[in-house]
């Protein structure tokens, strides 16, 4: 398995910086995600690894050596891409076999390598189909049986699951996780999408603006966002963000937000005054009996998912809220609905961003 790291890695196109001195680690035998938004530099870190792209500063190595000037061919590294980039002449067989041959490896071996990675992606059946016969599922599994047989030092995967549906995008999620289980290789994944990054990744690396914002376990992430932005983008719906004031309260301070308050305790280095922005994310709001909430809202929507309940609500002069509630919830546009925020669960960060807090007890 292979061991790869990032120093100080920095990529401009002329006078355009779009990658901005990243540091990385990234284990041996870890599924690492690289997430963010559109532009954000992902795609381009990727390609700097398999040596697509140069770097302008910094270093890349691969189990402790520098790579920077070692070609993409001689890097042992195999890249699946969002296009398939499949032979359209050619068989299934054929396109993963290719590679193979040219390095004039023997015939046994790649017809034993091609057979071994079909029948772990379910695609012996289609080798003698063309990719024109295979659906979009189907063709992402020849890339990928593609990259398998090289027995590579490590997977690259450029948004592999982009192009296909929402229902086939959940079944090549769990494929793909079950494949790293089976192979233990070491594998770094691109995509926008936070739910893959969440489903998939031992270690997601949040990137904007071609810099990290944070490095961690899917779930230390959601439960510890250190800025806004990850608090923001990590979860699915977002996190609940409302800029507040610190107000004086009743054995402690309040949230003054849109002329309502809401309490929580005293903080060290915290004053009334001080202007931050809190976050809750929609199952850490309640639906609770008049008189138990911390305020009142007038609901706007509701989804009804059968088993889950996302009710949209508006408090006069906040951003509308978004409250997750497990089962069937019978409310309805237009009620008005009393919300309890969990303080165990609650998020504070400071007017630059940063985190202040991650829950605290009221």
């Amino acid at each position: 398995m292979t061991e790869i790291r990032l120093k100080n890695v920095l990529k401009a196109y002329g006078k355009v910086e779009v990658i901005h001195g990243i540091d990385l680690h990234v284990e041996s035998g870890e599924f690492v995600v690289f997430v963010g938004p559109s532009g954000c530099g992902k795609s381009t870190l990727l390609r700097i690894i398999a040596g697509l792209e140069k770097v302008t500063g910094g270093e890349v190595l691969i189990d402790g050596d520098v790579v920077n000037t070692i070609p993409a061919s001689e890097r042992g590294l195999a890249m699946v891409f969002q296009s398939y980039a499949l032979y359209p002449h050619m068989s299934v067989y054929k396109n993963m076999a290719f590679g193979l041959e040219n390095s004039r490896m023997p015939r046994s071996e790649i017809e034993s390598r091609v057979n071994q990675a079909a029948a772990m992606l379910q695609i012996t059946d289609y080798l003698h189909r063309r990719p024109k016969q295979l659906s979009g599922g189907q063709r992402q599994r020849v890339a990928i049986g593609r990259a398998i047989v090289r027995d590579p030092k490590a997977f690259l995967f450029d948004e592999p699951l982009s192009n296909l549906d929402a229902e086939l995008r959940v079944a090549m999620r769990k494929e793909l996780a079950a494949l790293h289980g089976k192979l233990g290789g070491t594998m770094i994944y691109v995509t926008h999408d936070q739910i893959e990054a969440m489903t998939l990744a031992n270690k997601i690396v949040v990137l904007n603006a071609g810099r990290v914002e944070q490095i961690g376990a899917p779930l230390d992430l959601y439960n510890n966002p250190q800025n806004t932005f990850v608090a923001g983008f990590i979860g699915s719906p977002r996190m609940n963000l409302l800029e507040a004031d610190i107000a004086e309260g009743e054995g402690g301070l309040a949230l003054s937000a849109g002329g309502q308050r809401i309490a929580i305790p005293a903080i060290d280095g915290l004053k009334a005054g001080d202007k931050v922005t809190f976050g809750a994310r929609p199952e850490h709001i309640a639906i609770v009996g008049e008189g138990e909430g911390d305020i009142e809202a007038k609901v706007d929507l509701t989804e009804q998912l059968g088993g889950e309940t996302y009710v949209y609500c508006t408090v006069g002069g906040l951003p509308q809220l978004t409250v997750h509630q497990v089962g069937q919830l019978p409310v309805h546009s237009g009620e008005t609905v009393h919300l309890r925020f969990n303080r165990d669960e609650m998020h504070l960060f400071d007017a630059s961003g940063k985190v202040i807090v991650n829950g605290f007890k009221s």
